[in-house]
Formats: structure tokens, C-alpha cells, sequence
């Protein structure tokens, strides 16, 4: 399996310089860390975090050279640990000057073809995908609406939330996202605008956001996101990050001010992708779980 990864992570890198892009080696310690609800970071003493996204680092780096990046590497988070799922595991992540979150998916498209993934099938909104699979609208559901609905699929929460995003986020990873990618790898655009921080929101609904996720064999392989550049609307979404993540008893990493200062010098208009290239690796050579695929692989709990 490392010459298979070899040959993978070569791939990669060639796919991104025929496209353009420079490759970066941003840092993997931080004395900040994204405050998206949906995150644990890696808390190591009293140095900092280390980080689960290269995004804000890119992103710094984006204001200084004005060129589209991308950085091959690890990433980490707090408590993930599973079939899919490991402590530390390797990104791509990159992003293109000028780009639209279609232009987005188009070189997703690209990239997976180049490593050997069958090409991008069929591409839906979140709301379609909702409406498909359980004859619900994720966009006007009442909390009622999404709890009957997790009851009448079995779907039992961990504990109670009174919170859309909990109960959308409970019913796309237990029920919807199985589903998604049987034939090849599925996108599914639009997300809900309530819980985007660092994406920006769609011209004609600003309920979703133009962010969309790549599925195949039911797994999540990627998203990506059309980048929100204003630091004002940021820093607001930040914090609104920061209140729930104090109503949920969840650990408050600082908002990272050195993202926010280079966003207010001029964040240029961009479109960015993160790729798990061991669920990729998996995925390619048919392996049940991460574990076959990463060289050193966290013990199963």
C-alpha cells in the first residue's frame, strides 16, 4: 500500500501543477483554531492547536501572493477516531483565484478522474436531496418537522439539541448520506447558510451557502466552498460560532485575528476544496476502512 499512496500523492501534485497552483507548507501548530461548531481541535498545552484545515494559513497566504495554492499534507482533530475516521489523516487542499463553486466542482471532477475515480455523476441541491430521500424541505422544516422525521427513521440523538443544524447535520450523516454516491462520486450542492462561517452565501437565496460536498460509496471525499471575503461578516459569524460552542459546553478556541487582519487587506475572490486523500486511497483500492490504507493508523477504540 505506500507505493499505492506514493503513486496517489504524486498524482496529486501533478494534477495541481498542471493547473497552476504553487504548493505551501503553512503551519501545522497554531496559536488559534477554525470555531465552527462542527470541529475539535487538538489542543497541545499551552502552545496552541494543531491544525484540522491548512484553510486559514492558505488563506494568509492568498492575500500576500495573489496566486492560487495548494498544500498536500496532515491535519488533525480531537476524538475522531473509527472506520472513516482517524485522529491525524491527509488533506489536499487547495484553492483557485477567480474560481465559482462550480468552477469548484469541475476541478474536483478533474482531479478524481486523475487519480482513477470514476467521473462525477449526478449533482443536486441539499434541498433536493432532502426532498428526494426523506419528502422533506431542510429549508422550512420546523424543529418538530426534523425531529418527527429522525423518529420516524429510527433516528435516535445522542442527546437533546433544540438546534436546526444539529438535527439537519443528525439526518445527513444517518440517513441521506448513505445513500449518496452508489454509482460514482455524487455532489451535493447548497448547503443550509446556518452554520457557514468562512463560505459565502448564494446571490439569489441567502439561506444556503455556495458550499457543496462530494459523496462516493456513501463516504464524504470532499468539499468546497465559494470564499467568503469580507472580515466584518467573518468576524460576526465567528462569534456567533463561539456563542453556541459555549451553550453546547464545547472547548473555546481564541478567533484567529491574524485570518481576519489579512482578510481586511483583501482577501481576493477565490474558491477552495479539501480532499481526504486516505478515504480517496481507500475508495480507489477498495478497502474497507482507513486503517488499510494509513501506515500508521490510530488503534481502534
Amino acid at each position: 500500500m505506500l507505493a499505492e499512496r506514493a503513486a496517489l500523492l504524486a498524482t496529486l501534485r501533478d494534477e495541481m501543477a498542471a493547473r497552476g497552483m504553487l504548493e505551501v507548507d503553512t503551519a501545522l501548530l497554531s496559536p488559534a483554531a477554525p470555531c465552527e461548531r462542527a470541529l475539535e481541535c487538538l489542543a497541545v498545552g499551552g502552545a496552541g492547536y494543531l491544525v484540522p484545515s491548512p484553510e486559514h494559513g492558505l488563506k494568509r497566504l492568498l492575500v500576500e501572493t495573489r496566486r492560487s495554492l495548494y498544500q498536500l499534507g496532515h491535519v488533525f482533530r480531537a476524538g475522531e477516531v473509527g472506520r472513516w475516521h482517524n485522529p491525524e489523516f491527509t488533506m489536499l487542499e487547495w484553492y483557485e483565484l477567480g474560481g465559482s463553486m462550480q468552477d469548484a466542482v469541475d476541478t474536483l471532477g478533474t482531479v478524481l478522474a486523475a487519480a482513477g475515480a470514476p467521473a462525477l455523476g449526478r449533482q443536486r441541491t441539499y434541498r433536493a436531496v432532502f426532498t428526494d430521500t426523506l419528502a422533506l424541505d431542510p429549508l422550512t422544516a420546523s424543529l418538530d418537522d426534523l425531529e418527527r422525521c429522525a423518529d420516524a427513521h429510527g433516528v435516535t440523538p445522542p442527546e437533546a439539541r433544540g438546534d436546526r443544524v444539529f438535527w439537519l447535520d443528525l439526518l445527513m450523516g444517518l440517513v441521506v448520506q448513505p445513500r449518496l454516491g452508489t454509482q460514482g462520486p455524487e455532489i451535493v450542492t447548497h448547503f443550509p447558510a446556518d452554520d457557514a462561517v468562512l463560505i459565502a452565501l448564494d446571490g439569489d437565496d441567502a439561506r444556503v451557502g455556495q458550499r457543496f460536498e462530494c459523496f462516493w460509496q456513501g463516504i464524504e471525499l470532499a468539499n468546497g466552498a465559494k470564499e467568503l471575503t469580507d472580515p466584518r461578516l467573518a468576524r460576526q459569524r465567528m462569534q456567533r460560532e463561539q456563542d453556541v460552542r459555549i451553550e453546547q459546553g464545547q472547548a473555546e478556541p481564541p478567533i484567529d485575528e491574524r485570518l481576519l487582519a489579512a482578510m481586511a487587506t483583501g482577501l481576493p475572490e477565490c474558491a477552495g476544496v479539501a480532499l481526504g486523500v486516505d478515504r480517496l486511497l481507500a475508495l480507489l483500492t477498495g478497502k474497507p476502512r482507513l486503517a488499510e490504507v494509513i501506515p500508521f493508523a490510530w488503534p481502534a477504540r
